[in-house]
Parts: structure tokens; C-alpha cells; sequence
């Protein structure tokens, strides 16, 4: 197996593999293994014709995903618009094999399948590799279809020559896994590579005695998607990160802080970054004196004596240079609007992301989250109720084709 320097790139990137009724159908095994290996996410869209010759369930097994086929099978509430999510979802749509009546339909916008109908609705790049007998491959209608298929901007990596299935010789065999994985890997979208990411998350802890602290409902999960949404497309990320349970994204480098002054000293070293998310909820106040004893209970009222804790988005943003995209975060429960506004404005900001904690499906600790994402020219983009990796991966899509 010979070394790439850019295989490694195909960790943490969301992969459509699909998979056609050809004989190569079962080296798609091959081809998942490795991907896996890699820390590639694999979704298979299989055709009928795949399954005479692969099992869905060894496909399954070996992706962790369930293979998907019909486009109606009844096993989602969202089957009907399972071709658009996942079309959304992904950096990358491989065909491997790609037979000759697959080129066909999907030369002529076919749509009768999950594969056809997915490569329709995808947005990343589409990558076809061929695999079928020589005279087949060399037909003048097969040429066709490639070369319409290229017109469509889909990339072709033509088959390999050597003994195939019918006892032939000649040009038609799948190509060696090396040269699909390395096309594959120079294929994926890198609109931030070589760019340093910081992203902050979680809640921070402000010492009262020993054993007490202001603190916050914040998880962190918001900031980790953002983090690991990041290196999907290819940047060098920093997440600092308040107490949480959260696993660290893997290629993210994680720096754990407690306090909000331990925060400001982590962020303001990584200051410079190309990109700052500033997702985390940092505590505006902190005790004035923090006790080096338990306070035991004496009187019915406990008076605290507070301070302001220093304002890091409002460092970052008179630090920060016109090459630089700086974001915030606004968590409102009322105003949220004319309160998001101000705070963009007055702390120089590119953007800002308005969660409104009061509303369902928002907030800390949940799964899901609804924001609004405005911009410094006062444009609004508001998002559904979905996911936070879902939120995560729109909202960077809006921001990076603005700062494109």
C-alpha cells in the first residue's frame, strides 16, 4: 500500500458511497474498511442490482449505517426527504462501481431510486468510477454519458486496465482503492485550509468557597459542533472549553478552563486565529471574594458582593484585524432582536447568532436548537428548530460563502 499525504484529509468528512449492481460491487467492502479507518462517516446508497452481488447487511455492518435503497421504504417518518438531507449532509458522493445503466440515468436526470434521486439533491462534489466490461466501457453511448456527466461537473476516474470478469482483457476494472481514495481526498471541499479556527464553549465556574459556584446551564454542545463542523472542512481548530462531559471532536486541539478569567487568558493567546466562534457562556459576574473555607450556614440571608467579570468578545472585537471573522452568540429570553443588534454593534463583530433560551427546542442542554444568525449590514437568516451539528454546519455554511 503506498503512502499519500492527503488520504489522512478523508478523517472526519461525511462520505455518500454509492454502490451499483457490477461484479466490483463487492471490493466496495474494501472500500468502506478503509474509509472507516480513516474516521470517515459512510452513508451507502445501494442499488438492487448491488445486493445480487453484496449483501446490504455486511455494507451495513461495515459503514454503521443502515443501507439505503428505496426511496420509499417506510422505515422514516422522513424517507420522502431523506435524499435531500443527505445531499445537504455530505462532503463528498462516490459511485463505486458505477455500472453503465447507473451512468445512463443519472446522464439523463433520472431520479427512480435513493442513489439517483440523492445525486440530484447533493451539493458537494460527485465523483463516478466506472466498472464494467471493456466494450461496454468503450461504447459510443457509455462515451456519451461520461462526457455529459463531466458537462455537469461531476469528475469521472476512468477504470483500470487488466483481466475483467468475462475472461477479457482490456480497460473496464475498478479502479485500485490507492487511486480512488487519493481522488476522493483531493476532491474535498477545503475552504479552510490552512486557517486557524478558535471556538470557545461551555459554561464557566466562578469560585464562592471550596465546594460552591456561579455557574451556568450551558453543556458546551453548540460550541463542540461548531469545532468539529470546522475540521470537517479543513481548519486547524482551538476549543476552549468550560467544565463539560462532552468527548473532544477528534483533530480539534481542547483547552480545558474553569473560570472566566482563566477563559480570557486562553482566548487572548489564540487571539490571532482567522476564525472565532464565541459560543461559550461566560459568567458576567464573579465573586468579589472567593472563601478558602466552606461559609457555613449562621444567619437566615447570605449577601454576596460581585464584579464584573472582563469582557472578552469586547477585547476580541477592538483587537481584531479586517482579515479576522469574529462571532458572537446572544442568548435572550425577550427583545432578542434589538438586543442581538446592539450587542454586534457595539462589540464589533461580524456576526452574531440570537438563541433565544425561552423558546422550545432553544437553549441550554438540549439536542436541538433555533437560531437566528444576523449579519453586520443588518441582513437576518433565522434558522428551524433541527439538530446543534445541523445548526452548526448551516450556520458555517451562510458565513463562509459571505466571507468567500
Amino acid at each position: 500500500m503506498r503512502e499519500s499525504t492527503r488520504i489522512t484529509e478523508l478523517h472526519g468528512r461525511r462520505l455518500l458511497l454509492g454502490v451499483t449492481g457490477s461484479i466490483a460491487a463487492y471490493k466496495a467492502a474494501e472500500l468502506i474498511r478503509r474509509l472507516r479507518k480513516l474516521g470517515t462517516e459512510v452513508q451507502v446508497l445501494a442499488t438492487e442490482g448491488a445486493a445480487r452481488f453484496i449483501s446490504a447487511t455486511t455494507l451495513a455492518t461495515l459503514s454503521g449505517r443502515p443501507v439505503l435503497t428505496d426511496l420509499f421504504d417506510g422505515s422514516e417518518e422522513d424517507t420522502w426527504t431523506k435524499h435531500i438531507t443527505l445531499g445537504h449532509w455530505a462532503d463528498l458522493f462516490v459511485i463505486a462501481p458505477a455500472t453503465a445503466q447507473t451512468l445512463a440515468k443519472l446522464a439523463n436526470g433520472f431520479a427512480d431510486n435513493m442513489l439517483t434521486a440523492t445525486v440530484l439533491a447533493a451539493r458537494c462534489p460527485i465523483l463516478v468510477c466506472p466498472a464494467m466490461d471493456h466494450d461496454m466501457y468503450m461504447h459510443p453511448a457509455v462515451r456519451l454519458n461520461l462526457k455529459r456527466l463531466q458537462g455537469f461537473g461531476y469528475h469521472v476516474l476512468p477504470p483500470g486496465y487488466g483481466e475483467l470478469a468475462s475472461g477479457l482483457v482490456g480497460l473496464g476494472r475498478l479502479p485500485e482503492m490507492d487511486d480512488i481514495l487519493e481522488r476522493m481526498a483531493a476532491l474535498l471541499p477545503d475552504e479552510l485550509r490552512g486557517k486557524h479556527a478558535l471556538v470557545t464553549a461551555g459554561p464557566t465556574r466562578e469560585p464562592i468557597d471550596p465546594v460552591r459556584v456561579l455557574t451556568n446551564h450551558s453543556t458546551g454542545t453548540m460550541g463542540f459542533a461548531l469545532a468539529k463542523d470546522l475540521v470537517r472542512r479543513g481548519a486547524q481548530v482551538t476549543l476552549v472549553t468550560g467544565p463539560t462531559l462532552l468527548n473532544t471532536p477528534e483533530g480539534v486541539r481542547r483547552i480545558d478552563i474553569t473560570t472566566s478569567a482563566e477563559m480570557l487568558e486562553a482566548v487572548l493567546a489564540h487571539k490571532d486565529a482567522d476564525i472565532i466562534f464565541m459560543a461559550a457562556a461566560v459568567a458576567d459576574y464573579t465573586p468579589i471574594e472567593s472563601h478558602s473555607s466552606k461559609i457555613k450556614k449562621q444567619e437566615d440571608q447570605l449577601t454576596l458582593r460581585l464584579q464584573r467579570t472582563s469582557d472578552i468578545l469586547a477585547q476580541l472585537g477592538k483587537l481584531r484585524r479586517d482579515d479576522q471573522t469574529l462571532v458572537g452568540f446572544a442568548m435572550e429570553t425577550e427583545n432578542g432582536l434589538v438586543n442581538a443588534r446592539k450587542k454586534l454593534r457595539e462589540k464589533n463583530l461580524d456576526w452574531i447568532i440570537l438563541n433565544n433560551v425561552s423558546e422550545e427546542g432553544a437553549g441550554f442542554g438540549t439536542e436541538t436548537n433555533r437560531v437566528t444568525l444576523i449579519g453586520r449590514d443588518g441582513s437576518s437568516f433565522p434558522l428551524e428548530v433541527m439538530p446543534k451539528q445541523e445548526v452548526a454546519t448551516a450556520l458555517l455554511d451562510r458565513i463562509l460563502t459571505d466571507c468567500a
